[in-house]
């Protein structure tokens, strides 16, 4: 039986995370009475350091307030654990008595469940519960946050779309999405129809042309009098250079402590507004970066996306006697629900979106993709009668 749980939470925050982290401490306490319940703070380097909260002691409004509340409560972190630093998690760990320990994140914090597994010989249960709102984990339908932060993004391209059409010009919104183009495709998840925008979707999946881009822009704008396109920030060329990485100064870069490009600043968005100048001058033109603004807002925090959040870390509770694993978000073709799988099958792998999500000749979501896209996000406003 099951005395000590240490939960921790990984990576970029989200809408949702939070629910994760109370479903898995409000089941512990009704499976486990007097079970004792840790949340390790800013991951597993609040492991590494004996820094530690005591979840099990609070109320349960106290616990179902934070699962409704945004961000990362018990605070996140970067690191990407090597076999080293893993020993010292281990350590610390084992420090506090540890029967399982559950970290709530994406690729990377599925890799070090792995890693730990490996090295603690069975004396633990080590389980992964997803969270990401690139929506890019292996043996998932979708993943926690991604609703939310695909409603925010829905949300901004039709309002864009809106007023692009009483002020013509071009607009590009860059999206988060370093691998995966699904938080981008989620621009055109409430278009209102055929003429709507986004006209042009650019997602990492598919190798990102200049010349192909100006034309296709030329094009939109002949056929609409506008033209909106959603871009994903980790777009690349043929070559597989992230395409801000082909458009920037190498020493304007900014870079992270692990020495990868960033793609979530201004960079981008400034290259792309002076390739737009320099093919297409004269036209009104506007570039904005959405950056951290999707996946963490308040204002569209979703009901199946923080219920399914929820489920997820009590399920890891449940399954814990189960053994390792991760769990996962799998859809039967009429419901989701929750399974366990191997970490292996999730662990340090992507999910790209399907080519099949996208035009064969066009650099737009396909009918398929607006398919997936319209069963995880039903439009939630009618638009009224619009002359131009």
């Amino acid at each position: 039986m099951a005395e000590t749980f240490v939960i921790a939470q990984g990576g970029g925050p989200t809408a949702v995370i939070n629910q994760t982290v109370v479903g898995a401490t409000l089941e512990a306490k009704r499976r486990y009475p007097g079970a004792r319940v840790l949340g390790a703070l800013h991951g597993v380097r609040g492991i590494r350091d004996g820094n530690f909260v005591t979840l099990s002691d609070l109320s349960e409004d106290e616990l179902r307030a934070i699962a409704a509340t945004p961000s990362a409560a018990l605070g996140s972190t970067r690191d990407k654990p090597d076999e080293a630093y893993c020993a010292q998690v281990l350590k610390g760990l084992e420090a506090v008595r540890a029967d399982a320990f559950i970290n709530i994140g994406g690729n990377d914090t599925s890799g070090t469940q792995a890693i730990l597994r490996d090295a603690a010989g069975g004396r633990m249960t080590f389980m992964h519960a997803p969270k990401t709102i690139d929506n890019d984990l292996m043996e998932n339908d979708h993943t926690p946050g991604f609703i939310s932060a695909a409603e925010f993004v829905a949300g901004a391209f039709l309002s864009v779309d809106l007023d692009f059409r009483a002020l013509p010009g071009v607009y590009v919104g860059i999206v988060m999405g370093r691998h995966a183009g699904f938080l981008t495709a989620a621009a055109s998840a409430w278009a209102t129809d055929e003429t709507s925008g986004p006209h042009l979707t650019y997602v990492p999946e598919r190798a990102f042309d200049r010349s192909r881009f100006i034309e296709d822009v030329k094009s939109v704008l002949a056929t609409h009098g506008r033209c909106i396109v959603a871009m994903s920030e980790g777009v690349s060329d043929g070559s597989g250079r992230s395409l801000v990485e082909s458009l920037v100064p190498p020493e304007m870069l900014e870079r992270d402590a692990h020495g990868n490009v960033r793609l979530s600043g201004t960079d981008l968005g400034q290259a792309v507004e002076r390739m737009l100048a320099e093919d297409l001058p004269g036209q009104r033109a506007r570039v904005d970066t959405l950056g951290y603004l999707p996946r963490g807002n308040i204002a569209t925090i979703n009901e199946t996306d923080a219920r399914e959040a929820f489920e997820a870390g009590a399920f890891a509770v449940a399954s814990v006697e189960q053994g390792d694993g991760s769990v996962a978000l799998q859809f039967d073709g009429m419901r989701t629900a929750l399974k366990l799988v191997p970490l292996e099958a999730v662990a340090a792998k992507t999910r790209h979106m399907p080519e099949t999500y996208l035009e064969p000749e066009a650099n737009k979501i396909s009918a398929e993709g607006r398919e997936y896209l319209h069963r995880l996000l039903p439009r939630k406003f009618e638009v009224g009668r619009v002359f131009v």
